[in-house]
């Protein structure tokens, strides 16, 4: 009896150790995890710093290359050679593509350091639909392409941020431009129920294999096309647009067809609610 006692007490007291020995190996594993996720916190706000800085400093040199090329470009010191006209064009071009990168930078670290504001206020869609209007006439320079915007009918006034829904639907309408050869793009605005609307944008350009639907709404993500090959990008148009869609408590979605076109909607609440004001501030 003495000797199964022993025996059971000895089974214990290895037990009870390897209990203890395995506590140990969870504390130390947990530390390690703390250590990395601080390490990676860490790590992420660099990435953010960083990007915001150079995003910052970029921003001064090309917008003095792009002074210089409109002042040639409106012939201010002489008249230019066709060449050197369209050498100046080359270099708008290029400068313009470069500013729209460094803003989709800064964009982007703003939103990866929680540091973008939501501003809410009420407006009219006709007004919104208006000011796209005027900021996309100088840039249609392909004649078969028609750009529409669908006149708003029956749309209540809308308390979100303007500026950020117009910073989506810029996103959409110049991915839908640059992607479409021959035919329309439309622009449209209806309400989706009681509660919420929907912005749309269609586009009769090459469309999209459903395969890649989720994939063009990640960061630096392209479409595998010759016309993809052609046009250069950061690939984060889409990825920010999705960002501040759910930023402002609504969600994208797309609907395409390879060789058909495309629709890329947003859908946002009719009043952005308190919560996201809140979290933004």
């Amino acid at each position: 009896m003495s000797a199964l006692l022993a025996a059971a007490r000895q089974e214990s007291e290895e037990l009870r150790a390897e209990l203890e020995e395995t506590n140990r190996g969870v504390v130390a594993l947990y530390a390690e995890l703390d250590g990395q996720a601080e390490q990676l916190k860490r790590a992420t706000e660099l990435k953010s710093r960083f990007l915001a800085y150079m995003s910052h400093e970029f921003r001064t040199p090309v917008n003095a290359i792009r002074s210089i090329a409109r002042l040639l470009s409106d012939r201010v010191d002489g008249p230019l050679t066709s060449e050197q006209a369209k050498q100046v064009d080359f270099i708008q071009s290029m400068a313009t593509e470069f500013a729209e990168m460094v803003d989709d930078l800064l964009d982007l670290a703003k939103i990866e350091a929680g540091r973008v504001e939501i501003s809410p206020a009420w407006f009219e869609m006709v007004d919104l639909f208006s000011a796209l209007r005027g900021m996309f006439k100088s840039v249609l320079i392909n004649p078969g392409v028609t750009l529409v915007f669908e006149e708003p009918v029956d749309l209540p006034k809308l308390y979100t941020d303007d500026r950020k829904l117009s910073q989506i639907l810029r996103n959409f309408i110049a991915n839908a431009l640059k992607f479409t050869t021959h035919g329309e793009v439309r622009v449209s605005a209806r309400r989706q129920d009681d509660q919420t609307i929907r912005f749309s944008v269609l586009d009769t350009g090459i469309g999209i294999e459903p395969k890649f639907h989720a994939a063009v709404f990640n960061d630096f993500s392209q479409v595998d096309s010759p016309v993809q090959k052609r046009l250069r990008g950061t690939g984060l148009g889409l990825s920010l647009s999705k960002q501040l869609a759910e930023i402002l408590g609504g969600r994208v979605e797309l609907d395409s067809e390879l060789g058909k076109g495309s629709t890329f909607s947003v859908i946002l609440p009719l009043h952005v609610s308190p919560v996201a004001e809140q979290e933004s501030a």
